[in-house]
């Protein structure tokens, strides 16, 4: 019987083309993820999901879903895939979901963490998975401008597409920045996030912590709506989509 499942997928996205499809490109998340699931029910599939990170971005918490007309259960689903994706994409769990679940347009919100590290000595076994720093940047000062940017805003500044159509108001509630021996983690909520828009505030938000700009200035940077003012594009590779929420 066709059913929808919600699936939750993690994976490492270091040689990836981020999650969505690209025109003659084959390693992309969704194109692994189709490749398999249109073998096991022996009929091409579409998977859909809740967002679309990019390029060397990785997640723990990516939610998708796909429609399937198979006898097999939730878990005997999840145990086929995973015997056949590569290794650095894991399908995290599987549930049937009601056949009106979509995974974008049914998402309230979502939680990223962005890694970057300091040390004399480089990291080895996670350097896939942070941003290298060549010094440690100032973190009260950083958490102070942060706060200029919780709540309603035009983030047009913090967005990399300039010819964006639709409105780029979004909500940011929350944004923690925590330091742990030689790792600084930037955690941020939202409603939704724009293009490169995580990225885009972690290197607006180093260069305060660097003294390159102040920590005040965020408002009007805001205000301006101009991502030429903004701070530069962290790298992707310190980025993890960590949880998406739904009602």
């Amino acid at each position: 019987m066709r059913q929808n499942y919600k699936l939750k997928i993690a994976y490492d996205g270091s040689r990836y083309y981020g999650w969505e499809h690209q025109p003659d490109q084959e390693l992309t998340i969704q194109g692994k993820l189709e490749n398999v699931f249109s073998k096991m029910v022996d009929e091409e599939v579409e998977i859909i999901g809740a967002g679309r990170t990019d390029a060397g971005v990785h997640a723990k918490g990516m939610i998708a879903n796909v429609f399937l007309d198979t006898d097999m259960t939730p878990d005997e689903i999840r145990d086929y895939a995973n015997r056949y994706l590569p290794d650095d994409i894991a399908l995290m769990d599987v549930k049937v979901a009601a056949e009106r679940f979509h995974s974008r347009y049914n998402a309230v919100g979502k939680t990223y963490v962005y890694t970057c590290y300091y040390n004399r000595i480089k990291t080895i076994f996670d350097r896939k998975f942070v941003y290298t720093l060549d010094r440690m940047p100032d973190v009260e000062k950083m958490q102070k401008a942060a706060s200029y940017l919780l709540g309603q805003h035009d983030f047009a500044s913090f967005c990399s597409n300039p010819r964006m159509k639709k409105s780029t108001v979004r909500i940011v509630d929350n944004i923690e920045i925590n330091k742990r021996g030689s790792y600084i983690s930037f955690t941020y909520h939202g409603t939704g996030f724009l293009q490169h828009m995580v990225r885009i505030l972690t290197g607006t938000l180093l260069e305060v912590g660097f003294g390159v700009r102040e920590a005040d200035s965020m408002p009007e940077l805001i205000e301006a709506k101009d991502r030429k003012l903004a701070g530069y594009t962290a790298p992707a590779k310190g980025l993890c989509l960590m949880k998406v929420d739904y009602n």
